[in-house]
């Protein structure tokens, strides 16, 4: 096994396929629409493994052999100039650093830029140091980034993760910007990822908007059962341990087929099964303890840093788990709020804090082991 890792049940990274869960046909869909000029935006929930799914599709060897691949992660930027600088280091890193050579045509062609490229003195190799507030002109510097894209000896494959995160960029015309350089592109396809399907189908479906009907939307579903099962039980038996069909089905659904939490809890029990060992249903709320244990501190942390009305609609959802129309008469009573208007501040703060997520008509905590935590807390 060339990448081997002590434990198979890889969190937060992606390292090859052995550690990666199917997703077979949503691989080869993302190839099919890729080799068929196709742009596609990837809806899901967060931690449902959409990065996993575009870091697989992007090692595949065809597409690994074909493309300049180009990933970042917009969740963290609050403005254009922000995801600019962060798009123009990752196109250097993938194209230039990756190659080592080409770096003269990157200052040539981006010569906004100009300024921030140096030499490091010990390697001999180039370095960008560029960063948001030394973007002058960022519409010029965006246009000079996909001139280069296009002009590449090698098609090109830009993956945006959180692309939902433009709609909130101050100004408005971020959307409009990018629609129009995407529009214009022949020698680069683009996969939009974005974890809150309100946003994004307000982005690419609404009539008003500069995305309307220009890409695919594809939403992501939880890796099967039986899949994850398969895999699970595989992982188990080729580390010298058995695993048990009941526990990982059990497991499945007590993160509600959420990737991330799942292979938590995966790690976990594989950790506390001992060589040559079984893993068994009776592990499973001592692996729980264990994690919750690990995130006390930070989920006490959150807690501290919110108003008392915020912590209490915090245990709220956590003791509700989900709640439907949470703006209602009976939530608003039940929550302790006294008008919907102060309901709606604490919201709109935990969910740009990224505590709660919200879809449709369903409001719910984001961490399902922050909600197990707040649950015991209560005494639930």
């Amino acid at each position: 096994m060339k990448n081997k890792q002590s434990n198979p049940f890889v969190i937060g990274r992606y390292i090859d396929s052995y550690y990666f869960c199917d997703r077979e046909a949503e691989t080869s869909f993302l190839k099919k629409m890729i080799e068929n000029g196709r742009d596609i935006a990837i809806i899901s929930p967060r931690r449902l493994g959409k990065t996993g799914l575009i870091e697989h599709f992007f090692a595949t060897e065809t597409i690994k052999s074909t493309y300049h691949t180009i990933f970042i992660d917009i969740y963290a930027t609050s403005s254009i100039e922000e995801m600019i600088s962060t798009l123009g280091h990752a196109v250097f890193r993938e194209i230039v650093m990756k190659r080592r050579s080409g770096w003269k045509k990157f200052i040539e062609a981006v010569s906004s830029l100009r300024p921030s490229l140096s030499i490091d003195p010990i390697s001999g190799e180039p370095s960008l140091n560029i960063t948001a507030r030394q973007l002058n002109e960022p519409e010029l510097t965006l246009s000079e980034i996909f001139d280069y894209l296009e002009s590449s000896d090698r098609r090109c494959i830009v993956a945006i993760d959180e692309f939902q995160e433009i709609a909130t960029y101050p100004g408005g015309k971020t959307e409009a910007l990018i629609r129009t350089y995407v529009q214009k592109a022949k020698n680069t396809r683009f996969i939009f990822a974005g974890s809150s399907e309100s946003m994004m189908n307000l982005i690419f479906n609404s009539p008003t908007k500069p995305f309307y009907q220009s890409v695919l939307t594809y939403p992501l579903k939880p890796i099967p059962q039986n899949k994850y099962v398969e895999f699970a039980m595989q992982r188990f038996s080729d580390y010298g341990k058995t695993g048990d069909i009941s526990t990982i089905e059990e497991i499945y659904s007590r993160m509600s087929g959420i990737t991330w939490f799942i292979q938590m809890m995966m790690n976990e029990l594989f950790a506390i099964t001992e060589a040559g060992g079984t893993l068994s249903r009776d592990m499973i709320d001592k692996a729980e303890e264990n994690i919750i244990g690990m995130q006390e501190y930070s989920y006490r942390e959150i807690m501290s840093r919110l108003t008392s009305k915020q912590r209490e609609l915090v245990y709220y959802l956590a003791c509700k788990r989900c709640v439907e129309n949470i703006l209602s008469g009976d939530s608003l009573k039940e929550s302790g709020f006294s008008t919907a208007s102060s309901l709606q501040a604490a919201l709109n703060r935990l969910h740009k804090d990224g505590i709660i997520s919200r879809e449709g008509s369903s409001t719910f905590l984001y961490d399902m082991f922050f909600m197990r935590w707040l649950r015991k807390q209560r005494g639930l």
